[in-house]
């Protein structure tokens, strides 16, 4: 009876203290605070936020960027070259993230890496790194990084993390698979711990069902400007486009369709014209709105459009930004393993 009594006792006992870690978990004060290079329009910090987390400062040298960033976060927000910026005026950071330049390392630039002044900007994030030794590092890219110069590019990112102290993971994740958006975004995710256990802990998201529909995403009642009735390709356009659930793209000589029912990569220069422009067939023939585009890259209809940016501008900020939706579920991998860790660090004390 003696033994029962201690067996329920101890069960007892390990539930309190997993609770009372739990609530010291929920505590605002517990949670780790972010600093944010390459901000952009705060897609990372977003998604950070969604499970939780905290955003100290941010930095984007983009005034326009800046511009939407404020309108949607309550952080401090820099508008300057990080490489100008003081850091002992910074406070202090528990995680760095970084969505550093796609430009350099991505098709679209020529494949220039680290030849390219923009692909430098990699050791300006190292220079951060062992200004603040955050805990945790979280860098998003292009796919291709993976792939360029050989794997050099990629090999001299890893080994310089290391050098600073980091256990690395990495993982080239679509944001149709992970991400719950019919989006085809394929980017390479990093996350770096300084403690080797908790990189051990870490793990990425596993793959989710796709149940949203390209249809689900689209606007009702779009403005008479986003459609294709005067382009000079319109009866080539409306010859080819027949498929309603479906985007297409024109693709210079012909109409491509995209059968897997997903948006093509939203890029940067997809306000501009030209093929990188996503169409969709509803009444007539038309290009995807800013705020369409914002949802395929996961951002809810409170994020703030501002009026006084011109749609290119957007749809330059939206396509240089990320995958909310999926920086969330990774974000919740990260949290998961601060909670255990935590919960074990005060089981251990108590």
């Amino acid at each position: 009876m003696l033994l029962e009594f201690n067996f329920s006792l101890v069960f007892k006992i390990n539930n309190y203290l997993d609770t009372i870690a739990t609530i010291m978990c929920l505590k605002e004060e517990f949670w780790l605070k972010i600093g944010s290079l390459f901000a952009g329009i705060g897609g990372i910090e977003l998604g950070f936020k969604k499970v939780g987390f905290k955003t100290a400062w941010a930095i984007e040298i983009d005034t326009k960027a800046c511009i939407t960033y404020k309108a949607n976060h309550k952080h401090k927000i820099i508008n300057e070259d990080l490489a100008k910026v003081d850091l002992s005026k910074l406070n202090k950071i528990d995680i760095l993230t970084a969505g550093f330049p796609c430009q350099a390392f991505s098709v679209a630039g020529y494949r220039k890496g680290f030849k390219d002044e923009r692909g430098n900007v990699f050791f300006e994030i190292l220079r951060y790194l062992e200004y603040f030794k955050p805990e945790i590092i979280f860098l998003e890219n292009v796919k291709n990084l993976f792939k360029h110069d050989g794997g050099r590019t990629f090999t001299i990112i890893k080994t310089e993390l290391e050098k600073a102290g980091y256990n690395i993971k990495y993982q080239i994740l679509n944001t149709c698979e992970y991400g719950n958006i019919p989006q085809n975004r394929e980017r390479i995710y990093i996350v770096g711990f300084l403690d080797f256990n908790k990189c051990e802990m870490f793990n990425f998201p596993a793959k989710i069902k796709l149940t949203n529909k390209i249809s689900h995403l689209l606007e009702q009642g779009v403005e008479k400007d986003f459609y294709y009735n005067k382009h000079k390709y319109y009866n080539e356009l409306k010859q080819n486009m027949r498929n309603k659930e479906t985007l297409y793209q024109w693709r210079r000589h012909y109409v491509r369709e995209n059968k897997n029912n997903l948006c093509p990569t939203l890029t940067a220069n997809m306000g501009t014209g030209g093929h990188n422009v996503p169409l969709v067939l509803d009444d007539d023939i038309r290009k995807l709105t800013p705020r369409e585009c914002a949802r395929f890259q996961g951002f809810d209809d409170d994020f703030i459009l501002p009026n006084e940016l011109s749609k290119a501008t957007l749809y330059k900020q939206i396509g240089n930004s990320v995958s909310v939706s999926v920086i969330a579920n990774i974000a919740k991998e990260i949290k998961r393993v601060i909670k255990n860790e935590f919960r074990n660090e005060f089981r251990a004390v108590c």
